[in-house]
């Protein structure tokens, strides 16, 4: 029996996507414009972001390659065939699926998009994800081809969101409030980080499930930490148990079709000591600063320098540990990280409407010193065209966040 190398499968019917189809059409014309701009005759995205982006298909690799083919004319994505026809019923376009019979029947599927008559001159890849190895691969069968970088301008047109965009960004935001107000109903001497995390998952995941019926559902998590475990952002939980006077770090991620938002909270369980409450009110303070700095016009920097010096002044900056804030969008910025839109001292962007960047200072004072452990806070903030909106409603600071349950 003879067993193709690459095939198509139209199985069941499409199903609903996160965005509308003029939606997706609008971000693949601008696509295209990049394209023109640069004199593209093709572009090969691999990255689990940008294939989201354009197709609405979010891949699981488990070690094989995914790519989606962009041409003037043409756009479909290429899946290994273990996963059937669910790339085709969940993405805004057509769907080539290569088998695992033959090793590199991936690079067969790019040629059966675009033909073997005329072959590209000029190719788009994204440098910032094609590995080594795929780029060797790929240049093997378009010897006679140029390559250029396209990630750059790629991640500039994801900085600015759509209406629809932003809309999926505010129901996260609301989502991760309730799962930070389940975590509070959870904490208590005795219980331990694990089982508190389970509690505020489930609560997004059911909240997730009520708002959009229509979603695929996949990596919403919580990190909650306590004691030690507070001095790094992105610690996993463990099961250690909560005691009086724990430092607390409330950390929830929802994810609505690959959409991530997110909410970060420093708590005490019971009581905060004197050294404890003057670190915490110090980073509170520089978060308070933060959000009413943050507006269109203002250049990412120059927010970062203001914020240093005031860290500076209370006696905290050398505790600093990461930046004062992302944007926000597809996969971002677990996956899919928009380092353009970042709030750093070597960043210049200038907001503008329609980003939507986070403010989350974060001090770490390390174990055996007064007040050790990891302070920090988050909130999400959608840029207007003349003012800001800050979309995170959950509180912050000792008045409200010394949990006494």
């Amino acid at each position: 029996m003879e067993r193709p190398d690459f095939f198509s499968l139209k199985n069941g019917e499409k199903v609903k996507l996160p965005f509308s189809n003029s939606e997706y059409d609008r971000r693949v014309n601008n696509l295209r414009k990049i394209m023109d701009k640069n004199n593209l005759d093709m572009v090969i995205l691999t990255s689990m972001h940008n294939i989201a982006y354009y197709t609405g298909f979010i891949y699981c690799s488990f070690g094989r390659p995914y790519g989606c083919i962009v041409t003037k004319n043409k756009i479909s994505t290429i899946s290994a065939n273990i996963d059937s026809s669910q790339p085709w019923r969940r993405s805004h376009c057509d769907n080539v699926i290569y088998t695992d019979w033959k090793r590199d029947n991936f690079l067969k599927a790019i040629v059966s998009i675009i033909g073997r008559d005329d072959p590209p001159k000029t190719i788009g890849i994204e440098n910032d994800h094609v590995t080594l190895d795929m780029r060797e691969k790929i240049g093997s069968i378009f010897v006679f081809s140029v390559f250029s970088d396209i990630s750059k301008d790629l991640m500039e047109l994801r900085m600015i969101k759509s209406n629809e965009e932003i809309e999926i960004i505010k129901n996260g935001a609301r989502i991760a409030d309730l799962g930070g107000e389940e975590i509070v109903k959870n904490i208590r001497e005795g219980n331990t980080e694990i089982e508190i995390a389970i509690a505020g998952r489930d609560c997004m995941e059911r909240e997730i499930v009520k708002t959009y019926p229509d979603a695929e559902y996949m990596d919403t998590w919580v990190w909650f930490q306590s004691g030690i475990n507070t001095d790094g952002a992105h610690n996993p939980k463990t099961n250690k148990k909560l005691i009086k006077g724990d430092i607390l770090s409330l950390n929830t991620f929802p994810m609505i079709s690959g959409y991530y938002t997110a909410l970060e909270r420093t708590l005490f369980l019971d009581h905060a000591d004197d050294e404890s409450l003057k670190a915490w009110e110090a980073n509170i303070k520089v978060h308070k600063r933060g959000l009413e700095l943050i507006k269109p016009g203002v250049k990412c920097s120059d927010i970062c320098h203001e914020l240093n010096e005031l860290f500076a002044e209370l006696g905290y900056l050398q505790y600093r540990t990461f930046g004062y804030g992302h944007s926000f969008g597809v996969l971002s910025h677990f996956y899919g990280r928009e380092a353009g839109l970042e709030l750093r001292e070597d960043i210049d962007t200038v907001l503008e409407e329609n980003m939507v960047v986070s403010m989350e200072p974060m001090i770490m004072i390390p174990e055996g010193n007064p007040g050790a452990g990891g302070y920090r806070e988050h909130d999400i903030l959608v840029i207007g065209k003349d003012s800001v909106e800050n979309i995170t409603k959950f509180p912050f600071g000792p008045e409200h966040n010394i949990i006494k349950n």
